[in-house]
């Protein structure tokens, strides 16, 4: 398995069935297949490949079985529709994802820090785990902040394929340790301990816990955009 295939991103809902995962990107297809009525069409909606749709739902069907249901011909020129079984995971999917967007709304890490350098809108925070890159508050405003870190927000990599800085949008990078997982159904909440006073929260499915080896002491890189990480001013009274 190639370093890319190892990195996890949490935001990415992914449905894993058997020995199979599901992504975002075939549930679209599955559904432009039911709205348009064909492959064919549904490709054409998306502005994608055929020939790659037509094969990854092939790819689908030998693991998961039936999905689409294809008619030839006829006086309405013949189609494709999705069967009880595609039906059926389309809701599985959508209930992993209300799941995994009801946890993310309100899981976050939040470190205290400093605003040590400015750049427009962003700037360098140095915080117990070391500088982190954020949006940051306008230059005139306090210096001293909270960083808050949205927990589906950030990645998780093995270590020995993370990525270099030049290879990622993720700026932010940070070695750490699983110091706890706790599983839901379908997603897990890992606490990683990156040197900070308390651990950082990342939200994964179950299949990128089987799959990066997640349990306690694992160590792990994690990572998050700079964009994706805001720093507000802290009130020092209650500090």
């Amino acid at each position: 398995m190639g370093g890319e295939d190892r990195v996890h991103e949490a935001f990415e809902t992914r449905l894993a069935v058997g020995d199979s995962v599901v992504t975002e990107r075939d549930v679209e297809l599955l559904r432009a297949i039911d709205e348009h009525g064909s492959i064919h069409a549904a490709t054409n909606a998306l502005e994608r490949s055929y020939s790659h749709a037509q094969r990854r739902v092939v790819e689908l069907e030998s693991a998961l079985g039936p999905l689409v249901e294809r008619t030839r011909g006829g006086s309405d020129g013949g189609g494709s529709t999705l069967t009880d079984r595609a039906g059926e995971l389309l809701r599985r999917f959508d209930r992993l994802e209300a799941a995994f967007s009801g946890l993310a709304e309100g899981e976050e890490t939040v470190l205290d820090g400093r605003v040590v350098e400015r750049e427009g809108e962003l700037g360098s925070v140095e915080t117990g785990a070391g500088r982190v890159r954020a949006l940051v508050p306008p230059e005139g405003e306090a210096d001293d902040v909270e960083v808050a870190i949205r927990a589906d927000a950030i990645t998780l990599t093995a270590p020995e394929d993370a990525p270099s800085a030049d290879e990622t949008s993720a700026r932010n990078r940070f070695s750490g340790v699983v110091r706890e997982v706790e599983a839901g159904e379908a997603v897990a909440r890992v606490a990683v301990d990156v040197g900070a006073e308390t651990p950082v929260a990342a939200l994964v499915t179950l299949a990128s816990v089987r799959e990066l080896g997640l349990g306690p002491d694992r160590e792990v890189v994690a990572s998050f955009k700079a964009t994706a990480t805001r720093a507000t001013p802290r009130d020092l009274d209650t500090h």
